[in-house]
């Protein structure tokens, strides 16, 4: 399965952290970069529901007929699978 890097270091993230997870720690994703909070939030919010949609987690939060407001997630079995095959993978270099 493709991932991004935003949705590894969330996978990596909550697997570190068992259980529930407050949307709020993945902001650290982005902490060295020159990112203006609104598209910070829009792009977390967009990874978040790929990841649910993918069945890898699950998100809890509100739902209107138009819009879901995710507060917390956690791993599925799946998501943790997905997760444990990740870190055993070796990481690329950045050459260019």
């Amino acid at each position: 399965m493709r991932l991004s890097m935003l949705q590894r270091y969330i996978l990596e993230a909550s697997w570190a952290n068992r259980g529930k997870l407050a949307r709020g720690l993945f902001n650290s994703f982005y902490q060295d970069k020159a990112v203006k909070q609104k598209f910070i939030v829009n792009t977390i919010t967009k990874t978040l529901e790929r990841l649910i949609d993918k069945g890898l987690m699950v998100g809890y939060g509100v739902r209107t007929p138009k819009k879901w407001y995710i507060k917390e997630v956690r791993l599925t079995p799946m998501g943790r699978k997905e997760t444990k095959r990740l870190l055993g993978e070796q990481q690329k270099l950045p050459l260019k």
